[in-house]
């Protein structure tokens, strides 16, 4: 008989897309992508105990997100319970604890769905393998098998299933600015043009070569124009951090939240950024983040006895 462990903390970090290619679209509606994803270590916690009573539950500490189904970890949930064995004629309660800003392109909310699977394969003694938990992901969305998975960076491909690790892009610091406002990425991806001249054009080196080891000059985002239109504050935030020094700048995912690279300086870790930051929190308010991506271990495994000053880098919040 498998012991049924009924605690744990998980950490669920954020990602940023350092490029994304959308390739066409398909016959089920959905759109093919190349992609390289990054983990960071902005992270959200997610905390799953066992209950004895059939029941999924669902809380968190910001009251403007759903806690019923339309919460994607609800339906996570729901989605192992549906196959698990052992878990049979068991519940769930789950606390959220949101750093990461939502709708901002940050995968905030598929990391902790796939956090909810990770911590419910631990808790049932690994009850299915990688394979089985990504048909799951893949079931509930398109950046949820990512996170399902321990890589910290990987190039992703189809519709973001299909997926090898590559190395974390270290030595530098990122600089993040999200305006406080969201973007649907279903609007994006109806409003987004396809040609295959652009196709073509835009499909990177990484996809011939199957590169293990990229760099900055592969950024780019296909979908940052769609959505910058809407948005002006999109490019407004980017021309802010060149401004500022940044190397390189692009929008996440289907956005808003824009991103900036500062390399390393003198082998130290991170540029000093306190006057960059401290400019950008007086433009756009407290959702400026600097972080780091995740390397070695992955963060997003989890966290007994977690120490949660991993779990943020908002420069703009006084310590206490």
């Amino acid at each position: 008989m498998v012991k049924v462990n009924t605690q744990i903390r998980m950490i669920a970090p954020a990602k940023i897309n350092l490029f994304l290619h959308v390739l066409g679209k398909r016959a089920d509606g959905y759109h093919d992508l190349l992609t390289w994803m990054q983990k960071i270590d902005l992270c959200d916690l997610v905390d799953l105990s066992i209950t004895d009573t059939p029941l999924i539950e669902c809380s968190c500490d910001d009251a403007d997100l759903p806690t019923g189904k339309d919460n994607l970890v609800v339906r996570a949930a729901e989605c192992f319970f549906r196959k698990s064995v052992i878990l049979k004629g068991k519940g769930l309660k789950i606390h959220l604890e949101k750093v990461i800003p939502v709708a901002a392109g940050l995968g905030g909310g598929s990391s902790d769905a796939g956090a909810v699977l990770r911590g419910l394969n631990y808790l049932s003694g690994f009850e299915f393998s990688r394979e089985l938990l990504l048909e799951m992901a893949s079931s509930l969305g398109a950046d949820v098998p990512f996170f399902t998975i321990e890589e910290n960076s990987v190039i992703a491909s189809g519709i973001g299933d299909e997926m090898y690790g590559v190395d974390s892009l270290c030595n530098y610091s990122f600089v993040l600015v999200n305006p406080g406002f969201s973007v649907s990425t279903k609007w994006v991806f109806e409003n987004l043009s396809l040609t295959s001249e652009k196709n073509n054009s835009n499909i990177p080196r990484s996809q011939k070569r199957n590169a293990t080891c990229l760099t900055i000059d592969e950024m780019h985002n296909d979908l940052e124009d769609v959505t910058a239109v809407k948005h002006p504050e999109i490019q407004a935030m980017k021309d802010s951090l060149l401004t500022q020094g940044a190397s390189k700048v692009l929008m996440s995912g289907s956005g808003p939240t824009v991103f900036g690279i500062f390399p390393d300086k003198k082998g130290s870790l991170g540029a000093d950024l306190q006057s960059v930051v401290a400019a950008l929190c007086e433009q756009y308010g407290k959702k400026v983040y600097v972080v780091r991506v995740c390397t070695g271990a992955s963060p997003s495994g989890k966290a007994p006895g977690f120490d949660p000053g991993i779990r943020r880098f908002d420069p703009c919040r006084p310590s206490h």
